[in-house]
Parts: C-alpha cells; structure tokens; sequence
C-alpha cells in the first residue's frame, strides 16, 4: 500500500463516532496542556526584569511574551503525542477491526507499558527539539530550517508510532528488525505524520490520524 493510499484510508475513518470520541478528549487534553505551558513559561518571564530603561523592558516584555506563546508549539507533537498515547491502543483497535478482522485480537498492553514508551518518546521528542531549535533558527536564514525539522521529526515520529501499531503484533526483536529493514519508507511516513503537526487545526487530529495511517503501513509491510 502506498503512503496516499494509507493516509486516506486514516482520513476516511474519521467519520466513526469512536474515534471522534477519542480525538475529543485528546484534543482538550493536549490543548490545556500547551495552555499550560504558555502561562507558566509568560509568568516566569513576568518575574523577570531584563533592562533599567522601561522601553526597553516593555519591548522585551512583548517579545519574550510571544516566545512564551509559541516556544510551547516547538514541543506540541510530543506534548499531544503523549497525552492522546493513552488512547492510541484503541485507536489501532478500531482500525484493526474495520478493515484487518482476519487479524483477531492484538496483545494487551497494560498502562504501565504504554506509559513507559509515551514517557520516552516525549523525553528524547523534547531533548532533540531543544537541542535543534537554535540550528531551526540559524539555517532558517538559508531555507534549510525545514529540512532539518523534517529530517529529525520524521525520523521521531516514524519510529515512535510503527512503535506503537507494532508493539501490539511483534515482539521486542522482531520489532526493532522490522523498523530497520524498512527504515527509509518508516522515515518517509514520519515524514508525513509531521507535516500533519505542521498544520493548524489538523495539527489536533494528528496522533489519532497518525496511528490510523501507520496501521495501514503495518499491515502492509507485514504482507510484503
């Protein structure tokens, strides 16, 4: 199966009451956490005091202001990604169920399972967006900004939700062999799932899009 052929098999099951019950709740979680993020990240630079001249405070004040609202947007793949991880177990459920039933019932992981790979995700998401964001911002002066966020993100992404559709068919092993064998198409699926953060609005149904659509590539790579 093709990756537009999988993405709109992911898109066309929105439609199912289910689902958008699951994309609900994930959406308000992840969105009060960014609101989150964005007041305690404006209250820290409220306490702050960076220049004597109060133009230059006020300036400083409004530009640091609008970094604490978008800083929080670097990290909201990672941020929603977790939150909606306690879901995405019955997301591939559904899909499973609509369009693989040959396949019968998958693993059970437990919350402590899923609660562990979300947690290790969102450290080393956050660890390299941090690390890459003052590159993001030199090489946005040469154009080159996005292919990096690309670069990095794809391959984040890619692993993080074949990891999720994966864990619940293969063992650790087969698991990790799988993903490399298949590296270059995974990263090109990472690579789609993270345009789909990139844009507003859709940016919210992204994890749950995202799992739907990698439960196609799975499936797929499995009959190859």
């Amino acid at each position: 199966m093709t990756i537009p052929a999988a993405l709109y098999k992911a898109f066309a099951q929105l439609g199912d009451p289910r689902l958008r019950r699951i994309l609900k709740i994930g959406v308000a979680a992840a969105l009060a956490c960014w609101i989150g993020l964005a007041l305690a990240a404006a209250a820290v630079l409220r306490n702050v005091r960076w220049f004597e001249s109060s133009w230059a405070e006020t300036g400083a004040d409004a530009a640091l202001g609008l970094t604490a609202l978008l800083l929080p947007m670097l990290f909201f793949s990672a941020v929603a990604t977790f939150v909606m991880s306690f879901w995405l177990d019955d997301v591939a459920d559904l899909v499973e169920a609509e369009h693989y039933p040959q396949l019968g019932p998958a693993r059970a992981m437990g919350w402590a399972e899923i609660l562990r790979l979300s947690a290790r995700f969102l450290l080393v998401m956050v660890l390299v967006t941090a690390v890459a964001a003052p590159f993001y911002l030199a090489l946005l002066f040469f154009g080159l900004g996005i292919i990096l966020n690309y670069m990095v993100n794809g391959y984040l992404l890619g692993r993080e939700y074949f990891e999720v559709v994966a864990a619940r068919r293969l063992g650790p092993d087969a698991m990790r062999a799988t993903f490399r064998n298949n590296l270059g198409r995974l990263w090109l699926c990472g690579a789609a799932i993270n345009l789909l953060f990139q844009i507003p609005l859709l940016n919210l149904a992204a994890p749950v899009v995202a799992t739907s659509f990698m439960v196609h590539v799975f499936q797929s790579l499995r009959k190859e």
